[in-house]
């Protein structure tokens, strides 16, 4: 079977290739799917150049969730039979691929493949950032950096399903145009406005806001600091522009919290807590409230094109890779 694999570490653009592969069985706890959909994510990206914080091992096939039907049930496996569409956390862009049954899903009917695979990372991880670290209530101000990304489109959805007035930051006018499709009260250019924290203050009526989704990080995390509420509380999702300094003074000054989002350890340490999540979005899901923005979905053969192109930041929305 094919699948896209590296064998020495780079970009990935240079270092991906499709390999024949054997197909692959189930083990105990583990299933085999028939892959439909394949989502990518940056931590792929950091994956296939060694930079992430987990060490990869070679050869590795990026996959951050997988869409697909099940085809063969491994011993000491309950609830799951050959046929069922599941979506899965992992995987391997390939045509067939062992995933775990501890984090594997039944897709409910009438969500297409493309959609269901954009749920588990970014969404997971943007409900645990908001319900459960930062605690976000109706009425409050939520900003969201990289907002037509990925985790940021997740973001302004969930936001606006809490009950919270969402602040979308973008860069371009395709990447607002897709914040404001996604209902987001506000977006910002950043590529337009001299001053990001005076035009934050100008939409806030001079207080601030009250949470603030930061996956970008980099040079603007100091802006989006100045941009905190008294009581705020800035959320670390990712670093896509670079590990940013934190000056405790000014943490002190204000009064807000800087909060870590590590949301795969959590699920270490709360298993449980995926399902809830996985549960809460397919009912978000049935109301219309959640509905991934997708970027124009790529073919197999473009895998590794799809990869380089997250890593360049030409892409808006959810990267998938249709398999089937």
């Amino acid at each position: 079977m094919r699948s896209w694999q590296i064998h020495e570490l780079g970009e990935p653009i240079d270092r991906l290739a499709i390999d024949e592969v054997e197909v692959p069985e189930a083990g105990p706890g583990r299933l085999v799917l028939d892959v439909e959909a394949v989502g990518l994510a940056f931590p792929n990206v950091l994956q296939c150049r060694g930079e992430y914080q987990v060490r990869t091992t070679l050869p590795y096939s990026p996959a951050a969730e997988v869409v697909g039907r099940v085809a063969a049930v491994g011993d000491d496996v309950e609830g799951f039979e050959v046929g069922q569409r599941v979506v899965t956390l992992g995987g391997a862009l390939a045509d067939q691929a062992v995933v775990s049954a501890a984090t594997t899903f039944v897709v409910p009917d009438g969500m297409s493949s493309e959609k269901a695979v954009a749920l588990p990372l970014n969404y997971c991880t943007t409900w645990y950032a908001l319900h459960d670290r930062a605690h976000l209530q109706p009425g409050e101000t939520l900003l969201v950096t990289g907002a037509s990304g990925g985790t940021g489109s997740a973001a302004i959805q969930l936001g606006l399903a809490a009950g919270a007035r969402v602040i979308a930051v973008a860069g371009g006018p395709e990447k607002v145009a897709a914040c404001a499709a996604l209902g987001a009260d506000e977006v910002i250019d950043h590529r337009e406005v001299d001053d990001l924290v005076e035009r934050v203050r100008e939409l806030t009526g001079g207080s601030g806001v009250d949470v603030a989704y930061d996956p970008v990080g980099g040079d603007g995390f100091q802006q989006l600091r100045r941009c905190m509420a008294w009581d705020g509380r800035l959320l670390v999702i990712g670093f896509l522009a670079g590990i940013p300094k934190i000056a405790t003074n000014h943490v002190l000054l204000k009064n807000y919290s800087v909060v870590g989002v590590h949301w795969g350890a959590s699920l270490a340490r709360d298993p449980g807590s995926l399902g809830h999540q996985m549960g809460e979005l397919f009912a978000l899901a049935g109301t219309g409230a959640v509905d991934p923005l997708l970027h124009p979905v790529y073919g197999f053969t473009e895998g590794a094109r799809a990869l380089q192109d997250i890593a360049d930041r030409k892409v808006v929305g959810k990267v998938v890779v249709s398999v089937s």
